[in-house]
């Protein structure tokens, strides 16, 4: 007895097999190995590991390229936190919390331009300069932590958590490129 398949599948495993004889490139995933090893030294190697992964890059990255894509994954939260916090800033009544989240806006709008940078010079092979504008970057969001640290209840728990991602990456990137 045979195996049957719909029309669609049969055509979709028909093309796999076409690829490949047609000589096209495989599409390989990175090296699961060099994904656990640069990240595991990370304080949460699995928010790493998930970034790394997450991205179309990760799948050919060595290890100078996995300390681009954790970086990349960093800015993106920035960006992120830096729209929410000056989103929140601006519904905010009380003056205080609004000072305090628009800090928070602005410091991770800086931190995207360090981070900018930081790819720049991890690309010129400038790694202590890198890791040196990664940890501003960072301090940029221990600033906005005591600053609406007696706020943190008008903070939605999405940016509270974005925030711990944030220094999840981080943490990983610096300790990804200390050993370069």
């Amino acid at each position: 007895m045979g195996i049957v398949l719909p029309l669609y599948h049969l055509s979709l495993f028909l093309l796999s097999f076409s690829f490949d004889y047609v000589g096209h490139r495989h599409f390989v995933s990175a090296d699961e190995t060099l994904i656990q090893l640069q990240c595991h030294n990370a304080e949460v190697p699995s928010t790493c590991i998930q970034c790394v992964k997450s991205d179309p890059r990760g799948q050919s990255a060595d290890k100078v390229a996995i300390a681009g894509i954790v970086i990349s994954c960093l800015s993106n939260h920035a960006r992120s936190l830096s729209g929410n916090m000056t989103a929140l800033a601006s519904a905010m009544l009380d003056k205080d919390v609004k000072w305090a989240l628009q800090s928070c806006g602005k410091g991770f709008s800086e931190a995207k331009t360090d981070l900018a940078k930081a790819t720049n010079m991890l690309k010129n092979k400038d790694y202590d300069e890198t890791n040196s504008l990664v940890s501003k970057a960072l301090q940029k969001e221990v600033d906005c932590q005591k600053n609406v640290w007696d706020y943190r209840a008008l903070v939605p728990d999405f940016v509270i958590y974005d925030m711990r991602v944030y220094q999840e990456l981080s943490d990983a990137a610096m300790r990804i490129i200390d050993r370069f």
